[in-house]
């Protein structure tokens, strides 16, 4: 019996000569697999709706293994990102991270309007690198890890400046430094950045502007925090990276 989904097409793989696996992130039951046949053909009706980040309604067979794709209908298919270089690259690493962080068909409507919301703001051209650190903040309780950013993580106190202990798990305050000599130092917006991007509602987003240092400043220590943690390899991420020495090297030349 045929079943109908909202998904986001966030993986597809090559099958054969002219077929396709898609990896769908639905609302109804999280990941799946369905396999696109004739999808490699540019005639096929198919092949527009398994685009990667494609979002829209889509009819499949279910199976025990891959389900049948049959037909899409498209509500976003997100084209401008895939029209620029540096949105492809980072909404490339937010599914990544999705795709490595869930289990198969466990429905998560919460974490489906997470990845909708900012593929949707990536598109419509809000700042990708800010998007991929809030993206990257959320996605921390899902794959179990939960940092300390509300108070220090040694004694407990919520007043005062703080650096970042990897060691302790979290933000670490001024009397409790010597507990880890390598914690990070950083700057107090970063500080109030992690917060709210840990904590608040994405669909509330305005318009976040951060200097270039204090994006560095997130970047290390949310690297940091997931190499120590997560133990996610992403391909995406190395791309990501080759994309922003690119813009930094065209920055310079512009400036």
């Amino acid at each position: 019996m045929l079943q109908k989904c909202e998904g986001i097409v966030i993986r597809r793989t090559d099958y054969g000569e002219n077929n396709k696996i898609v990896t769908l992130y639905t609302r109804e039951f999280g990941k799946i697999g369905v396999m696109a046949r004739g999808a490699h053909k540019p005639s096929s009706r198919l092949s527009a709706v398994t685009q990667l980040f494609y979002y829209g309604y889509f009819l499949f067979m279910p199976s025990k293994g891959l389900g049948g794709l049959q037909q899409g209908e498209m509500i976003d298919s997100m084209r401008s990102i895939r029209e620029d270089i540096f949105a492809t690259a980072y909404a490339s690493y937010v599914v990544e991270l999705l795709d490595k962080s869930v289990d198969d068909r466990t429905a998560n409507p919460y974490l489906f309007e997470l990845l909708h919301q900012t593929l949707h703001y990536i598109d419509e051209g809000y700042d990708p690198e800010v998007l991929k650190f809030i993206f990257e903040m959320k996605m921390l309780q899902v794959n179990g890890l939960n940092p300390v950013l509300d108070q220090c993580a040694v004694c407990g106190t919520a007043e005062g400046e703080f650096s970042f202990s990897i060691k302790e798990g979290g933000f670490i305050c001024q009397k409790c430094l010597q507990r880890d000599r390598y914690h990070l130092k950083i700057s107090q917006t970063s500080v109030k950045l992690l917060r709210l991007f840990y904590y608040f509602d994405l669909s509330r987003l305005g318009n976040i502007s951060i200097k270039p240092e204090t994006k560095k400043e997130l970047q290390k220590i949310i690297d940091a925090y997931y190499d120590e943690y997560s133990g996610l390899q992403l391909k995406s991420k190395k791309f990501l990276k080759q994309m922003d020495a690119m813009k930094d090297v065209l920055g310079k030349r512009e400036t």
